[in-house]
């Protein structure tokens, strides 16, 4: 008898609702609110990305967030010693490290967990020692995933950017089966895999099938559809469509 497949996780990255209210200024829309109305329709978790120069949510967003939800929080950071001392002092449930530099628009590929061994090592550990479940988000790459397991990192994210973007059905099948050879590679040594990035409700189900992978966070295709149909509208959309593939 084969085995039913485990629930998807959807975590849901609120950072443009910041980014719309900075570009007014003042409180509104709040992404404390919006935390709000994901736990109550299907959300699973709340992703943030607090970068170094604020553009998305900012330093007291953070506890706010935190107090709004009891939905855990996964904190997009990046590996410095500002962001590893705002962790330690909010301890959200998860860090997932992540590459940033300040003139790009979105994060573009993942993160070179090899190349940067020895910066990320003493970061990793503090944050696993402090309780903070670690993820580094990486290219769908073997050579990361070694070094996600030399560093000790429980979860990996594997950036779907390049799969998002594929435009011709050869170029996507390409880049559905480098991500579905890595998370079954993940799992099989111990680490949780994770995905995320570009997707939306034409793209996601071949990824939310692939059966090692234990949560999906998305953001700013679901913020998007929000203008037009409403945040819950566009969550519980895409938690229908995950929960279809499985």
């Amino acid at each position: 008898m084969q085995q039913p497949r485990s629930r998807l996780r959807l975590g849901v990255n609120i950072d443009h609702v910041a980014t719309i209210r900075n570009a007014r200024g003042g409180p509104h829309p709040d992404p404390a609110r919006a935390a709000e109305i994901v736990a109550r329709c299907g959300g699973d978790g709340i992703t943030v990305h607090l970068r170094e120069d604020r553009r998305h949510i900012r330093d007291e967003d953070l506890a706010r967030i935190q107090s709004a939800t009891g939905l855990p929080i996964n904190l997009e950071m990046a590996a410095t010693d500002e962001m590893l001392e705002i962790a330690l002092r909010h301890r959200p449930h998860a860090a997932c490290i992540v590459p940033e530099r300040r003139e790009e628009r979105t994060t573009e590929g993942g993160l070179d967990a090899a190349g940067l061994h020895n910066q990320l090592a003493p970061i990793v550990a503090r944050l696993g020692e402090a309780g903070i479940r670690v993820s580094l988000f990486i290219a769908p790459d073997p050579r990361q995933i070694e070094a996600a397991m030399q560093l000790g990192a429980p979860v990996v994210e594997f950036h779907t950017g390049e799969y998002a973007h594929a435009e011709a059905g050869e170029a996507v099948a390409v880049e559905l089966k480098r991500i579905a050879d890595m998370a079954a590679l993940a799992a099989k040594n111990g680490i949780e895999p994770h995905a995320g990035h570009g997707l939306t409700y034409d793209n996601v189900q071949p990824i939310a099938a692939i059966p090692q992978l234990a949560e999906l966070n998305i953001g700013h295709y679901l913020i998007g559809e929000a203008i037009f149909c409403g945040l819950e509208a566009s969550v519980r959309r895409m938690r229908d469509l995950m929960d279809a593939a499985r």
